[in-house]
């Protein structure tokens, strides 16, 4: 059997997704994201990859760059693809259709410095895992919290990816490629669902739960479509990377949101069902873990800031609404 990381893209899977139809960047950027669906990798295996490969690509560099449509850097593609698996000739197909779109009138350039040009010209940063943290790094509700990310997911129950040409979110203006936003409790829309703390202490890694926007600067939140109207919650963290929320299913943490290192697209405990509550012009949403069918909701239906998000019976109470916001590439 061909390795992934040998022989042609012809020689694999039926499905595999081309280059060639991409009329836009937009358009390319989600052949990209459907490349990396089809590879079977996460974020942190791609950067590892393209290090074996002699390559430059930090996991948030791809993350950043697969969530925007602008048209990425060649270098991107380039040591992207090959991550991915492919092989020269297929590689030479994708920048070929990279450089197609460059000089079409209708696409921004992607050689200027957009943001992430920096990371993939420098040497990969030193990164403290968010597992060797603990949520007691917290300094103070205004500087942002530090948490953790466990090493291993809990779950072994997977679906495979849907194309992302199947991937809308009804009511959200999510592009297929995903977006960058913030997730609101509908009844305290000054706040934020972010990184924050078990209150009671018996869990001690980092957990999802409210804060005051004003001071939940990061980590910054990316939605990534992975099926009809199923999202995963992404955590992108400066210095700690990217973690993908997961709920717990056994444990001191049962029921509460850890973000997790091992972000996987048929993962059903880091997916998460949007659908619309509550008159339409209200905009309010459930947030239905698909590992269980539970709703996310806040504990005991508090209104502090440090409230955790937990799963639990659907009950149509106020804390089970959520507001969504896309906000534009950082």
């Amino acid at each position: 059997m061909t390795s992934r990381d040998e022989g042609s893209l012809a020689e694999r899977p039926a499905g595999a997704p081309r280059p060639a139809s991409a009329g836009t960047p937009a358009e390319f950027a989600l052949a990209l994201r459907a490349l990396r669906t089809w590879s079977g990798l996460t974020y942190r295996q791609l950067e590892s990859k393209a290090t074996a490969h002699g390559d430059t690509l930090p996991a948030s560099t791809i993350a950043t760059t697969l969530g925007r449509i602008t048209l990425p850097r060649e270098r991107f593609v380039e040591a992207f693809t090959r991550a991915c698996g492919l092989g020269d000739d297929d590689v030479l197909q994708w920048l070929g259709a990279r450089r197609r779109l460059a000089t079409d009138d209708r696409a921004p350039s992607g050689d200027r410095d957009d943001g992430d040009s920096g990371d993939a010209a420098a040497p990969p940063p030193v990164r403290v895992p968010w597992w060797r943290r603990t949520a007691g790094l917290v300094v103070g509700a205004g500087l942002g919290i530090f948490g953790t990310l466990g090493v291993g997911s809990l779950f072994d129950d997977a679906s495979p990816p849907v194309a992302p040409s199947a991937m809308p979110v009804t009511g959200v203006r999510i592009p297929a490629v995903g977006s960058w936003a913030r997730i609101h409790p509908a009844r305290s829309p000054g706040f934020c669902v972010t990184e924050g703390r078990d209150r009671t202490g018996r869990y001690k890694t980092a957990v999802a739960a409210q804060h005051p926007c004003t001071k939940a600067a990061r980590p910054r939140v990316f939605l990534e479509p992975v099926g009809k109207d199923v999202v995963q919650i992404q955590w992108h963290h400066p210095k700690y990377g990217i973690g993908c929320l997961t709920v717990l299913s056994k444990g001191p943490g049962r029921d509460l949101l850890e973000p997790r290192e091992d972000c996987a697209d048929g993962n059903r405990a880091q997916q998460f069902r949007v659908s619309s509550f509550g008159p339409a012009v209200a905009k309010h949403f459930r947030l239905r873990p698909v590992s269980t069918g539970r709703c996310l909701s806040l504990r005991d239906q508090d209104v502090e800031a440090g409230t955790e998000v937990v799963q639990g019976r659907c009950s149509g109470a106020a804390d089970q609404e959520f507001g969504i916001e896309v906000i534009p590439p950082p």
